[in-house]
């Protein structure tokens, strides 16, 4: 049996959208049903729902009296049926495409603790399904963040006792950032993060309540947390840098300076109180990505060898890239805007980024940008729907 969690806040039109979607799958006999658990963080507008959808799932709504943002979550598992065993996380805009995650489910072996989507969103101009109000049917560009062993909270499907067993997610995260910490408590813990393109959510990413200011705010000091807490002591200091930079150079572009310094202040006042529990080496290089792109460059060279590469699409941690292509003895150079003649000379095509949405859209971009080349991902976990759209893996 799978319960569908999400949080909301002030957002009830979302919320008729997502279970509209969710009723749209169908039966879910076959999985021992499923039923829906709402955590509605202290909305000042009405939230009214049915009681079970038109497929038989039933839905509650849990009030909150704070706004206990992504935390919420919290309480939907523990008010979710005994018989939940996996549970599908989502935001109030988001919602699976189909049922193929319940394969996904059903395959993941016993030491993944969580199955992450493919995270999809829509175009502008989408249809609806069932009218006004129905859930968009059409996507073309992909989530941003995560990493391979990195889940994005709006779509992705955790073991219920695998949560549990590891408090769920930190309250004091407020939004953002808070699965990487769960993450990184799965990984140290014993546990794997799996990726299976089965799974498939369209995020509409709805733009009310959101406030880029405050999400810039929450991403600096949240993420320089993470690192605080799970890095090895020799890499706390440089990865808390790479933070504060590149945040600020997102802060420019997007106008939202003022939230980044908030961010900093609030960084500076809270590092010295996170509790350090650092990962070893093997695992933080799992949670960063950077043992992903050593395998994937390794099984690459296997396959044919080659000395020059053109990393193009430069994303999330695309230094772990450069490095585990460095570490091979390979020569690269990251190709900006307007630099497409290194990519020309080079031997094959790296996509620079470990995230797996951003990957996808970037391998795409590259097999119509450079059709002759040899275009390589950077990790194997996304390697099977990269090669389902025609993309050399």
């Amino acid at each position: 049996m799978i319960a569908y969690v999400f949080p909301t806040r002030d957002r009830p039109e979302e919320v008729r959208r997502t279970l509209f979607a969710i009723e749209r799958l169908g039966s879910h006999a076959g999985i021992g049903g499923a039923e829906v658990v709402i955590a509605d963080n202290a909305s000042a507008i009405a939230l009214d729902v049915p009681g079970a959808l038109r497929n038989g799932v039933p839905v509650r709504v849990l009030e909150r009296e704070t706004n206990e943002a992504a935390a919420a979550r919290n309480a939907c598992v523990r008010a979710a049926s005994e018989r939940v065993e996996w549970i599908v996380m989502l935001d109030d805009d988001s919602a699976p495409l189909d049922t193929g995650f319940i394969d996904a489910l059903q395959a993941a072996a016993p030491d993944v603790a969580a199955v992450q989507a493919e995270i999809l969103l829509p175009r502008p101009e989408a249809r609806t399904a069932g009218g006004a109000g129905g859930p968009l049917l059409e996507a073309e560009r992909h989530e941003v963040g995560g990493l391979p062993e990195v889940f994005i909270g709006c779509g992705v499907a955790i073991r219920r006792r695998v949560f549990e067993e590891l408090g769920g997610y930190d309250a004091a995260f407020d939004y953002y950032a808070e699965e990487y910490d769960l993450a990184a408590r799965m990984i140290g813990a014993g546990y794997r993060i799996g990726y299976d393109p089965r799974f498939r959510v369209l995020h509409r990413k709805v733009a009310a309540n959101r406030d880029f200011g405050r999400i810039v705010r929450r991403l600096v000091r949240n993420n320089a947390w993470v690192q605080a807490r799970y890095a090895p002591a020799s890499n706390v200091a440089g990865d808390v840098w790479e933070t504060l930079t590149r945040y600020a150079r997102i802060a420019a572009k997007e106008r939202a300076l003022g939230g980044y310094v908030a961010g900093v202040g609030d960084l500076v006042a809270t590092l010295a109180d996170q509790r350090r529990t650092p990962l070893r080496r093997e695992q933080y290089d799992r949670l960063t990505g950077l043992a992903h792109a050593r395998e994937a460059v390794d099984r690459a060279l296997g396959e044919r060898e080659f000395g020059r590469a053109a990393v193009v699409s430069p994303g999330k941690n695309v230094r772990h890239v450069v490095r585990a292509l460095g570490e091979r003895g390979v020569a690269c150079a990251v190709v900006r805007s307007g630099a497409e003649e290194v990519a020309e000379r080079a031997d094959v095509i790296v996509i620079g980024t470990l995230s797996p949405g951003p990957m996808l859209d970037g391998a795409a971009e590259a097999r119509m940008r450079y059709p002759a080349k040899r275009i390589i991902l950077p990790w194997t976990g996304a390697a099977v729907r990269a090669a389902a759209r025609g993309v050399a893996a």
